[in-house]
């Protein structure tokens, strides 16, 4: 699937181009961050936004204001945390065996895809650190998990958002997990 993107005019950094651009246009790239259009369409109704920071401030703002249904409508939009998109190496087909089943596991209990945040983290690190992640998780209680999803989700906009203001473009990836 092609994402949006902005182009990138010289003269126009990528945050100008999204303050400027229509409605519908802002709104249909910032679907592509969080997947909540109450989320999208507030973020495009407050533009202009005066530099990034702003803009992912407002973001934080419009994602700690989610309701449940809000939440519900972006986890739909998600694919779940996966660490690589590629065939996995053969020696780690045991680890992503067992990551198959811990996404089951985490499916049935909560009812919803894994998200788990990895801007930052090495290749090499993210399998491992979703692994534990899911592990953790499947301790927590259904509102306690909520509470940490809707985080997770936070900062995956966040992270995409930060792309795309300041890159013009951004990479979904598998559930956001393209390096920051």
């Amino acid at each position: 699937m092609t994402h949006p993107t902005l182009s990138q005019p010289q003269t126009r950094s990528p945050l100008d181009q999204l303050n400027t651009a229509t409605a519908a246009t802002a709104v249909r790239l910032l679907l592509c961050c969080c997947a909540s259009r109450r989320w999208a369409e507030r973020i495009a109704r407050h533009r202009p936004y005066p530099d990034v920071e702003a803009l992912l401030a407002a973001a934080d703002e419009a994602s700690y204001d989610l309701t449940t249904a809000d939440l519900r409508e972006a986890l739909a939009g998600e694919p779940g945390a996966h660490p690589t998109g590629d065939e996995p190496p053969v020696g780690a087909l045991a680890a992503h065996t067992a990551l198959r089943a811990a996404h089951g596991a985490y499916e049935r209990k909560f009812g919803h895809a894994f998200l788990c945040c990895l801007d930052g983290l090495a290749a090499e690190e993210r399998l491992d650190h979703v692994l534990a992640g899911i592990r953790t998780r499947l301790d927590n209680d259904v509102d306690e998990e909520w509470a940490v999803t809707a985080e997770e989700l936070r900062r995956l906009a966040r992270g995409r958002l930060g792309r795309l203001a300041t890159r013009g473009s951004w990479d979904k990836g598998v559930a956001g997990l393209t390096p920051g």
